[in-house]
């Protein structure tokens, strides 16, 4: 374990950790637990940093529990955020973890990983009257030690802080302590913005359990170059670990697109390989940075970790088609996500059909007028559904409107989606 500290040291996965000395002496098949929220129905991307810290764990020898909060989902985390979370009810929070468990299986099976345990907090948490909560586990935590709390202070100010997120802490070191009494859990892992609920409950455990030593370690919020958080997506929505949510195609292109150096780093972070396999792509990258050896490398293993070889496959086949590739075999759901970001507009399959393909690019406002639409096509710069329009006379046919769309480009990257209605 001692070798394996050192490495994740040297990847940068570990923002903070109680003694490094005490987690390295750690036996073999000691439980360790990473906790989520299901307050959404699918992990993020960026979920996955912690959870590769589980799986190099787990590599190492301990035995991971992935814990769902399903009692702490319902009174909502206050770490991070300015305003308090909307609450849940218990069906949405039960569906929410059926679908999160069976992506974690997934993810952790390309992983390499078996046995991992899941565990529900709500199980535990739920039946256990208030009184008794307050008097074994309220009064071991000071209000002053919660207000020293990072994620406490932030919201003293402005509309301040509910009870109900207050006692958020309170919970989570309940469930830290629970697993180290019935499960022999010694670790537990998480964000960087979840330290200050990791140490509660060692300092629970440390009142409630004297002589059993717990530990704690926290993955860095991660950062591109350009001081964006990993995992939103350029309209600052969230990456889901779910196709239905955010396809593969989307996953790919975000990490395609990462720079040099957040590669590099996200490489060591996400990719699980060889040391040899990773110095020679990292050396490639730097000897032909414009070939972006490293993103690919990247973008392919991400995606293949989340969605499987099949994902790999479609999220290539999608971005070949922003570069002229062909629409055949590739479905309008995942089109409509190829080209969700490029301007639109709507028009009825009767105004099309038959039309000239001049006055389309006009009706769409690709060009502004048929003379600019004329001069766009006979340059060959003008395409329906990525096939060329050869003459200025073509005629938008009946084959051309099978889809319930038509996606038009003019020059090589200048897109353009028409609704069709009707």
């Amino acid at each position: 374990m001692s070798i394996v500290i050192e490495s994740l040291r040297a990847i940068d996965i570990i923002h903070d950790h109680t003694d490094s000395e005490a987690i390295a002496a750690l036996v073999p098949e000691t439980p360790f637990y990473w906790g989520v929220d299901p307050t959404a129905p699918a992990l993020h991307l960026g979920n996955l940093v912690p959870f590769m810290l589980l799986v190099r764990l787990a590599r190492a020898g301990l035995r991971p529990v992935v814990l769902f909060g399903g009692a702490t989902a319902a009174i909502g985390d206050p770490s991070g955020r300015s305003a308090e979370r909307p609450l849940l009810e218990r069906e949405q929070i039960a569906a929410n973890i059926e679908k999160m468990s069976a992506q974690v299986e997934k993810i952790a099976e390309r992983c390499g990983l078996s046995g991992v345990t899941f565990v529900n907090n709500g199980d535990w948490t739920d039946g256990v009257p208030m009184l008794e909560f307050l008097r074994d586990v309220g009064k071991h935590i000071t209000v002053n030690y919660m207000l020293a709390k990072d994620s406490v202070k932030s919201r003293l100010g402005g509309d301040g802080l509910s009870f109900t997120e207050f006692s958020y802490m309170l919970l989570q070191a309940y469930d830290f302590w629970h697993l180290s009494t019935t499960m022999g859990v010694r670790l537990q892992i998480g964000g960087a913005d979840q330290w200050g609920n990791i140490t509660a409950g060692l300092e629970l455990i440390r009142k409630k359990s004297p002589g059993v030593v717990a530990h704690a370690m926290s993955v860095p919020l991660l950062l591109d170059s350009q001081g964006r958080k990993f995992g939103k997506s350029t309209g600052g929505g969230s990456l889901w670990l779910d196709p239905t949510l955010s396809p593969p195609f989307r996953i790919h292109q975000y990490l395609l697109n990462t720079s040099d150096d957040d590669a590099v780093r996200y490489l060591h972070i996400f990719c699980l390989w060889e040391a040899e396999k990773l110095a020679a792509i990292i050396d490639a990258q730097r000897a032909a940075p414009q070939e972006r050896v490293a993103q690919r490398a990247l973008a392919d293993e991400v995606v293949r970790i989340v969605h499987g070889d099949s994902g790999v496959e479609e999220a290539r086949r999608s971005a070949s088609v922003l570069f002229g590739g062909s629409f055949e075999g590739i479905s309008d759901g995942a089109l409509r996500n190829i080209f969700a970001d490029v301007p639109s507009s709507t028009l009825s399959r009767a105004e099309v059909l038959g039309g000239s393909v001049v006055d389309l690019f006009v009706r769409a406002g690709v060009s502004p007028s048929k003379g600019e639409a004329r001069r766009l096509i006979e340059g060959g710069g003008a395409y329906i559904n990525n096939h060329r329009i050869e003459a200025t006379g073509d005629q938008v046919r009946e084959e051309t409107l099978g889809r319930s769309f038509l996606v038009l480009r003019a020059g090589k990257k200048r897109y353009h989606l028409v609704e069709l209605v009707g």
